[in-house]
């Protein structure tokens, strides 16, 4: 309607804030003592209640309303008393207050009147379960003892006579009933102790709800107070709140849960963002009135005897916008999140260097934050978990490029590298939370360099120099113009496909790992239990004279050692060193370590996901469900390490170098330019250097655009694309001299890093899912990731007894997680799901389902075709396949509409005008 447009036009210009409300619902019940308050319903964002045994509360459910009950409570507004902006202190003002409130020719007698505010001044009993002990410890402490005449207990006066009288016989006036020692400011024992205060938000108010039959009654009595302030009404809530909203419903006896179904329909509407706020904004009746008109037309109606009444309808995993219709300007304003990151931060300023100047201006009053920040205890689990991945990634790569670049850069210089560079990066860097990393796409560009090196007869160390020398320039103007502003054309379809490939990397690289075992620990398939007795293994060595070999391993070896297996006592190895070989069936047979090793990466892989979702489970307390889900990654590590330690069997350690020395003798740890190759290497180096520009620019900003969504905010703005890139291209220039490995952003630790700082409410309404707060932004947990990488090499004796397959279950798992995080994931998921079963995702409303097919079998194809260049002799050309990715997603507006890739994906900036248009 358009007094209800008004009100909420009104709202939107004062920018009022509506506070959350806890509603109670009590009603009136009859008991063998009498008449007695009892709270049988509350709701916040969902309705909770009292089950038939009386014992325990309800599941959280999407309350369901009878209709008819709306209609009635729209008349009870329409003729009931309403008081808006009430100014009151206690329970007794209010009750006076609106009994003498009746609109005109309603007024009530004397008498009733004393009745109504005897039986509603009763103060509804809160029993909370409790062990007979502290019961008993509770009766020292509570506020209600001694003569029921002075604090009587709920129930005891609850018949009418006994009531009348005790209304009379006080001199203190109606407000007897209520709990002389129960002060509206001081919270009770029983709010106190109750739980649920710790899942409220705070600024909450209470709203209650007061509806019943009585017999004295010819007509309904109805009643709706708005408080000008909110005040403590002592026990009439379950919680400590200050109440705000007051609605009374009684009458005489009618159907038996109409009045029930009356005051439900009221809790309901206050949980309605919308009425609430015109409740809260509400000048007269009228006003009241036309907060209910938004709710009536967006209501849905469910037809008789096609659903079952008792049925509790689930919240929703994601609630939904209220009262959105999901039209064009809905989609636009999404479109518009969605390209927040093209705000001020990378427009051009038309000078040198000028978008680098504000990215230090944006952080530099952060920075003594980013310090202080990291002093809470989810930062320690995210310290040991990324540390143990960098760990596994340093060790995994070196191990890559030292096969790549025959032992130039190999595990030690991978971790000094990790450390130096990744140190560098947090101190200095515009988002601290970006982990430094060799990456597959680096890793592919280092094996073309080394391959066109050796057949070419070029040192590789010094062609390399002059490459990054070369990139390290380009970056450095690249940044003086402003090149960054560029992130604003990496839209969903770019990140996706990306951070896709990087995750597939991730997880064929820890499955490559983990097949390469059977090799080096074969399984023995033909074993056969029954021919046991004729496998041997026995040491033949080429001297006649065996005897000196058993000489020299001396008397307590017997000789069963040398001429049977030979697997103790450093037998095998001794038979080697003496020019011997192993004969007989068994000799290569490694008991179990390859099976083994795959229960330990599948385990591992397994209790990292579980325990991950473990704060969404159903048991024990959310505290403890919030502590085994930051330090999952460490207690899945733990208890693996247990279970190997246990069953004592030789399985792969981590290896970390022990001596501070470069892995291949012919080099050492600076790279002298002009001494091994012609003068005109360093001119021709340009070639290959544009090309690694382009590709550690799109490693790079596409892995900062995928840390900086608006979902995962931090509070502090977004990254300095000019900044990390500035930072990122004058690391190039000492690792380049140093012969260390090149680092950009590591995608996927870097989103691992950045989830296992997720924030999120402590304090969220029953059966709504935690509020997302942001990232706990800082600079403290990466560096000391990147310091420990550095002192590693002193932490081998106990780093030595991690399996490797248990860091490669790790692996698997930041994969997986990265992978699962996209919408591409979902969309691949569609392809195998008939229709009817697919979920109920909001662009499936809007886009037809084929187009949705096809957008997706584009990206897969795109995908693809950067595995097949990654992995093929073209290798070369692969940063110009990141770059055409722009392109592609660019010719995709000739397929799709502009809605349907609103809607898909994220408008480019200069069409998303078109798309408000």
């Amino acid at each position: 309607s358009e007094r209800a447009s008004a009100i909420l036009q009104q709202e939107e210009q004062q920018d009022a804030i509506c506070p959350l409300l806890f509603i109670q619902l009590n009603q009136l019940l009859s008991t063998p003592a009498g008449l007695e308050w009892r709270e049988t319903a509350r709701w916040m964002k969902f309705e909770e209640k009292v089950e038939d045994g009386g014992g325990r509360w309800s599941a959280p459910h999407v309350p369901a309303l009878q209709l008819h009950s709306l209609f009635q409570l729209r008349v009870c507004l329409q003729e009931g008393t309403i008081l808006l902006d009430l100014d009151a202190s206690s329970f007794k003002e209010i009750i006076d207050q609106v009994l003498s409130g009746q609109p005109e020719g309603v007024g009530l007698q004397p008498e009733l009147r004393q009745r109504l505010a005897a039986l509603l001044l009763l103060q509804p009993p809160h029993p909370p379960p409790r062990a007979l002990l502290q019961l008993l410890a509770e009766c020292g402490v509570a506020p209600c003892r001694g003569k029921a005449k002075s604090c009587p207990e709920p129930g005891a006066q609850l018949s009418e006579t006994p009531l009348e009288e005790q209304v009379r016989q006080d001199g203190a006036g109606l407000g007897a009933l209520l709990h002389p020692r129960c002060t509206a400011a001081a919270p009770l024992p029983f709010q106190l102790r109750n739980r649920l205060q710790k899942k409220i938000p705070r600024g909450t108010e209470a709203a209650h709800v007061a509806v019943g039959e009585v017999d004295f009654l010819e007509k309904p009595f109805t009643a709706f107070v708005r408080l000008r302030r909110g005040v403590a009404l002592g026990s009439l809530a379950e919680v400590a709140l200050p109440s705000r909203f007051l609605f009374i419903l009684l009458g005489p006896q009618t159907k038996v849960k109409a009045y029930h179904e009356v005051g439900r329909a009221m809790a309901t509407l206050l949980t309605d963002e919308h009425f609430r706020r015109a409740a809260w904004q509400a000048e007269c009746r009228e006003d009241l009135l036309a907060g209910m008109e938004p709710v009536l037309d967006e209501l849905t109606v469910l037809p008789p005897g096609k659903w079952d009444h008792s049925a509790q309808i689930p919240p929703p995993s994601c609630l939904l916008p209220p009262h959105s219709n999901g039209d064009m300007a809905a989609a636009a304003g999404r479109a518009s999140l969605r390209h927040s990151h093209s705000g001020d931060e990378l427009e051009r300023t038309g000078r040198l260097f000028g978008g680098l100047w504000q990215d230090i201006q944006r952080k530099l009053p952060w920075y003594s934050s980013d310090f202080s920040d990291a002093l809470h205890p989810q930062c320690l689990s995210a310290v040991l978990y990324i540390y143990l991945a960098t760990v596994t990634n340093a060790i995994t790569f070196g191990g890559m490029l030292g096969d790549a670049t025959a032992n130039m850069q190999v595990v030690m210089e991978s971790f000094l590298g990790t450390a130096f560079a990744g140190s560098i990066f947090c101190l200095f860097s515009g988002q601290p939370l970006t982990i430094l990393s060799s990456t597959g796409p680096v890793l592919v560009f280092e094996r073309l360099l080394f391959s066109f090196s050796h057949d070419h007869d070029l040192d590789y160390l010094e062609f390399r120099l002059w490459i990054g020398l070369w990139v390290a320039f380009f970056g450095v103007v690249l940044v003086a113009t402003e090149a960054s502003h560029l992130v604003r054309y990496f839209t969903r379809f770019t990140e996706e496909g990306f951070c896709a490939l990087i995750s597939l990397i991730f997880i064929c690289d820890s499955l490559k790992k983990m097949l390469s075992l059977a090799d080096t620990f074969p399984i023995n398939w033909q074993y056969r239990l029954d021919n046991v007795t004729s496998y041997s293994c026995i040491c033949n060595l080429s001297s006649p004279d065996v005897s000196t070999l058993i000489l020299q391993m001396g008397h307590g070896v017997p000789k069963a050692s040398v001429l049977g297996t030979g697997w103790v006592n450093g037998v095998r190895t001794q038979c080697l060193d003496q020019g011997g070989h192993l004969l007989g069936t068994s000799c290569q047979y490694v008991p179990d370590v390859t099976l083994f090793s795959f229960l330990l990466f599948g385990g591992t892989f397994l209790s990292c996901t579980v325990l991950k979702l473990f704060r969404s489970s159903r048991y024990f307390s959310a505290g403890v469900r919030k502590l085994v889900s930051d330090f999952a990654i460490v207690l899945a590590i733990l208890a693996s390490c247990a279970v190997d330690a246990a069953l004592g069997l030789e399985t792969p350690k981590l290896l970390i170098p022990s001596e501070l020395k470069p892995t291949n003798p012919e080099r050492g740890w600076i790279v002298f330019p002009f001494r091994a190759n012609p003068w005109w290497v360093c001119l021709v180096s340009v070639v290959p250097a544009i090309l690694a520009t382009i590709l550690i620019f799109m490693d790079q900003q596409i892995t900062a655009v995928g840390l900086n969504p608006p979902r995962r905010s931090a509070g502090q703005g977004w990254a300095g694309f000019h900044l990390d890139f500035l930072c990122v291209s004058l690391l190039m220039v000492v690792t380049s001299a140093t012969g260390l490995p090149w680092y950009v952003s590591a995608t996927v630790i870097s989103l691992a890093h950045m989830e296992s700082l997720r924030k999120e409410s402590m304090a969220s309404a029953p059966g709504e899912q935690p509020e997302f707060l942001g990232i706990r932004e800082q600079r403290l947990t990466g560096l000391t990731v990147f310091t420990l990488m550095g002192v590693s090499v002193f932490m081998a004796p106990v780093l030595k007894h991690i399996p490797m397959p248990v860091l490669y279950g790790v692996f698997l798992h930041m994969g997986v997680a990265a992978l699962n995080s996209i919408q591409l994931t979902d969309r691949v998921r569609l392809l195998l799901m008939p229709a009817k079963h697919q979920p109920d995702l909001a662009y499936l409303r809007h886009v037809p389902l084929h187009k949705v097919h096809l957008f997706t079998f584009i990206q897969l194809l795109c995908l693809a075709l950067l595995w097949v260049i990654k992995s093929s002799m073209a290798a070369i050309l692969f940063p110009v396949m990141l770059l055409a990715l722009v392109g592609i997603r660019k010719g995709l507006e000739y397929i799709f509409s502009l809605h349907d890739l609103s809607w898909l994906d994220s408008l480019l900036p200069n069409t998303a005008s078109k798309e408000a248009e």
